[in-house]
């Protein structure tokens, strides 16, 4: 799978450098997250699907990590250098093993077919 991403040649040399570090923090922070951590939820505050994608990984006792940025009303332009990087246009953003694997109702299907079995903090030990 591609997806399109303008080509280098079609940006001016004057503004490739902003475009390349804008807001790289947010995403450095959840790479490092990935990185260090089986399953990790990034969402915002006032949206039901991260609360629900925790339920349903709490309910499963798959440990995770959780990033929160922001709300509706504010971080919303350091959430989009995040939907930018991944192509994903809305929260929660799950990631297992480091694959981005969707949303909550993404890993409410992974965890009904049993694929994150192996993740329940009993079988880690």
């Amino acid at each position: 799978m591609s997806r399109p991403i303008l080509d280098e040649s079609h940006i001016h040399p004057a503004i490739r450098q902003r475009i390349a570090t804008d807001r790289n923090d947010i995403v450095q922070e959840v790479r490092d997250a990935i990185r260090s951590n089986d399953v990790v939820i990034v969402g915002m505050a006032l949206n039901p699907a991260p609360r629900k994608a925790r339920k349903l990984l709490d309910a499963a006792g798959i440990p995770y990590k959780y990033l929160t940025y922001g709300s509706y009303f504010r971080d919303w332009r350091r959430r989009t250098a995040l939907k930018m990087w991944t192509g994903w246009q809305t929260f929660p953003m799950v990631f297992v093993k480091g694959v981005l694997v969707g949303g909550a109702s993404d890993i409410a299907k992974l965890i009904d077919k049993g694929e994150l079995k192996h993740l329940r903090r009993a079988e880690r030990s």
